[in-house]
């Protein structure tokens, strides 16, 4: 009698990565548990709860999956080695060219992944309102930083750069899902860096009358 083959493994990772690009392609609760099991190569129900355990519990380890690769162009807002202008400047930058990279899903997992969730998913919403928030608070911490080293001066203006760069990095997940280019995004990071210069050059000219 002929033996049968052994089953194909089961390969976790690979099956965490198509579930990471359809969550992102179609946000959380438009992505059925059906569409997930065939992405992540026609497993079983048996193999898929075995594996993640529910829908819920799997999009949490997608979404620290994408925090540890895309996500890490944020990455700059918690290096002090960097000057503050540039920590933000390169986090706007390197999320905007990942943003627009066409290998996978345009826009940002943590921005359009669960944006308007129905009741009984507010957890899910609630994580990724805390990943945001997490964001504004390093891009305010940089802020901090620069007023504290004298980059910029303490003003009303300057209170305001937080929620500035925020709403931009934030923003850049809907242009970048509606199809714009990262060379059209970098040239308006462009002109919202001169706004950070326009404060700081502020800064300077009263330290020199002082």
């Amino acid at each position: 009698m002929a033996r049968t083959g052994r089953p194909r493994e089961f390969d976790r990772d690979k099956a965490l990565d198509a579930a990471l690009t359809l969550f992102w392609a179609q946000g959380y609760e438009p992505t059925s548990l059906n569409q997930l099991k065939a992405c992540m190569g026609n497993i079983s129900p048996a193999s898929f709860y075995a594996a993640f355990g529910s829908k819920e519990t799997l999009f949490r380890e997608v979404v620290q999956r994408y925090l540890e690769t895309y996500g890490q162009v944020i990455a700059p807002l918690w290096d002090e080695t960097l000057a503050p202008r540039e920590a933000i400047e390169q986090t706007l930058r390197a999320s905007a060219r990942m943003q627009t990279t066409r290998s996978h899903p345009t826009g940002c997992l943590i921005v359009l992944g669960a944006s308007n969730c129905s009741p009984e998913n507010q957890p899910v919403q609630a994580l990724l309102t805390a990943e945001r928030e997490r964001t504004r608070k390093g891009i305010k911490a940089c802020v901090k930083r620069a007023v504290s080293n004298k980059e910029l001066t303490a003003s009303p203006a300057t209170e305001t750069l937080p929620t500035l760069f925020t709403t931009f990095l934030h923003g850049m997940a809907c242009e970048a899902r509606d199809g714009d280019k990262s060379k059209k995004l970098d040239a308006a990071i462009t002109t919202l860096m001169q706004i950070w210069d326009s404060l700081a050059v502020k800064a300077k000219r009263r330290s020199q009358h002082q």
